[in-house]
């Protein structure tokens, strides 16, 4: 199946060319762009696209707002969204994942990163670029939210407990099952069990609670 994508970057160079890159990926279609949030918004909606891929730093709204009213806590049917940006240290990107995003790239990533992340988000999985995946989430998860992280409602199993570090790290569901020598559908339970307990809807904030609560550090 097709994976459908909206992509949007205020400088027209950067939208054509990743646009390019991506409908040269085999199942990646882009179906949609935007030079601002305001209108990346608006052709989200209309288009209902698999994966949104915003830029960070936008006109009229950025990439953080644009998020979240398209996969913020709020939203009854978030869409899967994956922020690219050129800052690796900026403090924004964790502001966006806060908002609901399900991957964060840089644009130097390359083409292989950049479908993979595509093709994690519309899986339901979530990438984050592996040169600041640990430091990203544990630098602005040191800050402490203002209140405190929610505890699961049922306790954590020895072996989520184990799943949830490998989640925070940002390894895949199949390196996951590679380094535990378990299948593919035993990662997807225990994932799940984990979003369930934690009341997380996806990878990045299960990761980020780990991060929160001590349980993972750099």
């Amino acid at each position: 199946m097709t994976i459908r994508v909206v992509v949007a970057d205020d400088q027209e160079i950067v939208r054509t060319g990743l646009g390019m890159i991506l409908d040269a990926q085999p199942g990646i279609e882009v179906v949609g762009s935007a030079p601002d949030g305001r209108q990346a918004v608006e052709v989200a909606r209309r288009l209902r696209p698999d994966v949104c891929l915003f830029d960070i730093r936008m006109p009229e709204l950025d990439g953080i707002e644009a998020t979240r009213r398209l996969a913020g806590p709020d939203v009854a049917d978030p869409m899967a969204v994956v922020v690219i940006t050129t800052f690796d240290l900026d403090e924004y990107v964790y502001a966006a994942l806060r908002a609901g995003a399900r991957g964060f790239l840089l644009k130097n990533a390359g083409a292989d990163m950049l479908s993979q992340a595509v093709h994690a988000a519309a899986n339901g999985d979530a990438l984050i670029a592996p040169s600041v995946t640990a430091r990203l989430l544990a630098t602005f998860a040191g800050s402490r939210p203002a209140t405190p992280p929610a505890q699961p409602i049922d306790a954590l199993t020895d072996r989520e407990e184990q799943i949830l570090a490998t989640v925070a790290r940002g390894h895949t569901n199949n390196e996951i099952a590679a380094e535990f020598h378990i299948t593919l559908s035993t990662v997807k339970s225990h994932v799940t069990s984990l979003m369930n307990k934690l009341g997380a809807r996806n990878r990045v904030e299960v990761a980020m609670w780990a991060y929160e609560t001590g349980r993972v550090r750099k």
